[in-house]
């Protein structure tokens, strides 16, 4: 059984019961809001993986309704691994399927739809990208794609299969290397589309919406704030206080870790940061 496998194992009966809840308490807000009203997806929530820096052992967080993490670990030795990036490919509201990127370049796949308790080898020469992410299905269809960062600052998008198979990637737009930090899971602003974040070199954070499309995934930049320096990590797992809008982390060099509480609103998409934890200087988060 793969690492990454052997974390879900562990605890996917408390993701699933939490998720069950969120989903409840969304669809019932969703509900008293007036008949005929479209309801939106269930926002996907997600755990958060590291690697320790000294032992190189991974550790898993997962989310526990609060806005708060449950952690399980050391799982096994993931030096080789660059990152491992989840998807909620079947839109329950809870991540079933992960790809994994190795450092030698090698794309990995793992889905429940497998038949297997391996990965599959998708791609290979992902070494070349200096970030990965996939903040949702930003094409349109049922799957979530795949975006990359390569190291002359071009962002590309990949569209995905079940199979987690990508389609020949199309490129969005170049200078992405004026940002330090690119995050999204779910969508920040209300309007089922995925979304993005990204802070610049000089510690602005900004709001890149989704469309969609994509060939042209995000509408230009609006300005969320300054001051983002302060953080060393920006990252995204999702909604994780379980109210049906997706959030944001920032980690501290001194190891605190804080949530942003999402509010849906373009205009001011976080509510004030939230500690929750800290320690996290310990590990590189993925």
């Amino acid at each position: 059984m793969n690492i990454v496998r052997r974390s879900r194992a562990l605890k996917g009966a408390l993701v699933a019961t939490a998720v069950a809840v969120a989903t409840a308490t969304v669809a019932g807000t969703a509900s008293a809001a007036g008949a005929g009203t479209a309801e939106l997806p269930v926002q996907p929530t997600f755990e958060m993986y590291g690697a320790n820096k000294q032992t190189q052992e991974l550790q898993v967080w997962f989310p526990v309704g609060n806005g708060g993490f449950e952690t399980v670990g050391p799982l096994g030795n993931v030096s080789d691994i660059a990152d491992i990036i989840v998807a909620d490919n079947d839109n329950d509201g809870h991540g079933e399927a992960e790809w994994t990127v190795y450092k030698n370049g090698r794309l990995d796949f793992w889905s429940p739809d497998s038949g297997s308790e391996d990965t599959d080898v998708v791609g290979r020469g992902w070494n070349i990208y200096a970030t990965v992410l996939s903040p949702g299905n930003i094409g349109g269809a049922k799957q979530a794609d795949l975006l990359g960062v390569d190291k002359t600052g071009v962002l590309w998008s990949y569209l995905a299969y079940p199979n987690g198979t990508l389609t020949p990637r199309v490129r969005v737009g170049g200078g992405w290397n004026t940002y330090s930090q690119i995050a999204g899971q779910g969508d920040l602003t209300g309007d089922g589309k995925p979304d993005v974040v990204a802070r610049d070199k000089t510690g602005v954070l900004w709001l890149y919406k989704g469309t969609g499309n994509y060939k042209a995934p995000f509408t230009g930049r609006t300005k969320i704030g300054s001051g983002w320096n302060t953080y060393d990590r920006v990252l995204s797992t999702g909604d994780i206080d379980l109210d049906g809008k997706a959030d944001l982390l920032a980690r501290k060099s001194n190891g605190d870790l804080f949530r942003y509480p999402g509010t849906g609103n373009a205009s001011a998409p976080f509510k004030a940061p939230v500690r929750i934890g800290g320690g996290y200087q310990k590990f590189n988060l993925f």
